[in-house]
């Protein structure tokens, strides 16, 4: 008669089909606390073997870990990402000529307001689509002003019809 192959966990007493290729000393189930129970015998076993009773303290110890850390510069540092290109080209450089800075006052009236509409309208429409990417400025742009030019000239267009009734 063949045996079925099924052990006893040691920790929780649970009959289970060891793996294969551990047959020979696996005496833990899969279980997470089963196994967390395993690494702390295999931990205590290993500690009280004669030679490893002092591996982790001692000349010997600090010697080893500074000629590890030789070996594994920078193993505890973060991983940096490679230096990406920017999206935009760099501005040159200019120098800057002896001049005395105006300071421009910027009126709440709306008719002030409407003077800067070019740079009112370019930091509405790079609030709208998230970037101040010029290339997206650029065909947002594009898009509201067909979009408008449609509009305009369906009103003109109704406008036209409604005279001419």
């Amino acid at each position: 008669m063949k045996c079925s192959g099924r052990r006893k966990c040691q920790h929780c007493k649970e009959f289970y089909l060891p793996d294969r290729r551990n047959l020979h000393h696996q005496r833990y189930c899969s279980n997470a606390a089963c196994r967390k129970q395993s690494k702390a015998e295999s931990q205590r076993r290993w500690a009280q073997k004669p030679d490893n009773q002092n591996y982790f303290s001692g000349p010997q110890n600090s010697l080893r870990v500074k000629e590890w850390r030789k070996g594994n510069p920078g193993y505890w540092r973060k991983k940096s990402s490679p230096l990406q290109e920017p999206l935009q080209d760099l501005c040159r450089a200019q120098v800057a000529q002896d001049e005395e800075v105006k300071t421009i006052e910027i009126s709440d009236a709306l008719q002030d307001v409407l003077v800067m509409q070019p740079a009112v309208m370019v930091g509405l429409i790079s609030m709208m689509t998230g970037s101040a990417l010029q290339e997206d400025i650029g065909a947002t742009t594009r898009a509201l002003l067909s979009k408008g030019q449609d509009i305009l000239a369906r009103r003109l267009w109704s406008q036209n019809n409604a005279f001419s009734r």
